[in-house]
């Protein structure tokens, strides 16, 4: 049998990375709401942990963070209010970003937001002291090429923090979150976001990303040192440490 051609690969993540772009360009307009309402706003505070661990980076006024697939911007503007640091959102999805701008121009933010592809980044090597993902490393088409870009952009001892979903690890809490996740948000979200399809991949893709200990094992393969990770929720998400 021959071998597929050497592009099919590289094919089949651009068919990937489109698809994905068309699905939250279709639930950009309800995506902060159904985030919020489906999550009791349980994000917030997920996002609000990533910060605290960069506290110190985002004190520093000459610190560069970049916040990579930023979609509607929320871990931008919250990495912006806890520091002095500059904050760069990036996505590649302009609705999104529409959004993103809309939101740090209401609250006087001034975040530059760039339109571009977590993976392949427009930025020179070693450009920022953090790098953040917050739900979005799963949507990659390729997860270890992927931390191998966010790894290019980082400073030497640079932070990488993600933030993204995980295996939750009580094991009544875990069949009551995997029936919720599975039946229950993606109805909801279908009827509310009027694109039921986007709500059943997210579990989907949940399903098929790394556990805490198999993306931690990830990090330290691409060339992190230091790798933590710290559950949030009962493992409904977790948040991915370390450092260049």
């Amino acid at each position: 049998m021959n071998s597929p051609p050497a592009t099919t690969g590289r094919e089949n993540e651009a068919e990937h990375a489109a698809a994905v772009r068309d699905m939250f360009s279709g639930i950009a307009s309800r995506y902060d709401v159904l985030n919020h309402v489906l999550s009791a706003n349980i994000d917030k505070r997920w996002r609000t942990k990533v910060a605290g661990i960069l506290k110190e980076t985002l004190a520093d006024p000459e610190a560069r963070v970049l916040d990579v697939a930023c979609g509607t911007g929320d871990l931008s503007i919250e990495l912006k209010r806890s520091g002095s640091a500059s904050i760069v959102g990036t996505d590649f999805c302009r609705p999104m970003l529409a959004i993103a701008d809309k939101k740090s121009e209401d609250s006087s933010l001034g975040i530059p937001f760039v339109e571009g592809d977590g993976m392949r980044l427009s930025f020179d090597d070693e450009t920022f002291e953090a790098v953040t993902i917050a739900f979005g490393l799963r949507n990659f088409s390729n997860w270890e090429e992927g931390l191998r870009e966010l790894h290019r952009v980082l400073k030497p001892t640079g932070k990488l923090v993600v933030l993204e979903f995980s295996s939750p690890i009580v094991p009544g809490f875990r069949q009551a979150f995997r029936f919720y996740f599975t039946r229950v948000l993606p109805r909801i979200g279908g009827m509310v976001s009027g694109s039921r399809g986007a709500y059943e991949y997210l579990p989907d893709s949940v399903s098929r990303f790394p556990d805490q200990n198999g993306l931690a094992a990830m990090m330290r393969q691409i060339g992190f040192s230091d790798v933590e990770y710290k559950n949030l929720t009962g493992g409904i998400a977790a948040i991915h440490f370390g450092t260049k």
